[in-house]
């Protein structure tokens, strides 16, 4: 069984804000397949779907970014998932907007909501799908983060949301190196 994790915060304020492009992209994944994420269970919102013949469980958690990791831990524990069978998508300041990186572990680069999955599943090494979503030096981060996409990001959100799937969808197929290969791009 995997578990995809999309990071984001709950409510309509934070709907559409680059933080919550782990939320967009599960949703994404989603509809593609059909389901509506809209279980309840642990503060988070999952749906359980087959990919390619394999189970999968989405999740969206509730507890807002910063307790990320109080969510997948219960999520890990009552439907005893591998670590190495989790992948997490979150926003990444330090890429280009639109750029797509698959990566089997690391630090948390200073990410709350990754910082706070390390914390709780006490590993770094977990696999992570981050997607850039740049930065701008002359907006605070908070406000940055936290702000919505402007036409030109949204436009660039539908031009990797293909790849993007095909990415979710592979992950319960392809070993991971292979999936690296396949989708890490200079």
């Amino acid at each position: 069984m995997k578990l995809i994790v999309g990071l984001g915060n709950p409510g309509k304020e934070y709907e559409n804000t680059r933080h919550n492009i782990g939320y967009i992209f599960i949703d994404k994944l989603a509809q593609s397949q059909n389901i509506t994420i809209s279980k309840e269970k642990f503060n988070g919102l999952y749906a359980e779907t087959y990919i390619s013949n394999e189970k999968v469980i989405l999740l969206k958690p509730l507890s807002y970014m910063n307790l990320s990791g109080e969510v997948v831990i219960k999520f890990v524990n009552f439907f005893k998932i591998n670590i190495e069978d989790i992948l997490i998508i979150s926003d990444d300041l330090d890429m280009d907007f639109g750029r797509i990186r698959l990566k089997p572990n690391g630090s948390s680069g200073g990410h709350n909501g990754l910082k706070n999955i390390e914390l709780h599943l006490n590993t770094q090494n977990f696999k992570r799908l981050k997607i850039g979503i740049a930065n701008n030096k002359k907006i605070d981060t908070k406000d940055y983060v936290l702000g919505k996409f402007s036409i030109e990001e949204k436009e660039k959100i539908q031009e990797i949301s293909d790849t993007v799937i095909n990415i979710l969808k592979d992950f319960n197929i392809i070993e991971f190196d292979r999936l690296m290969n396949k989708y890490n791009r200079k």
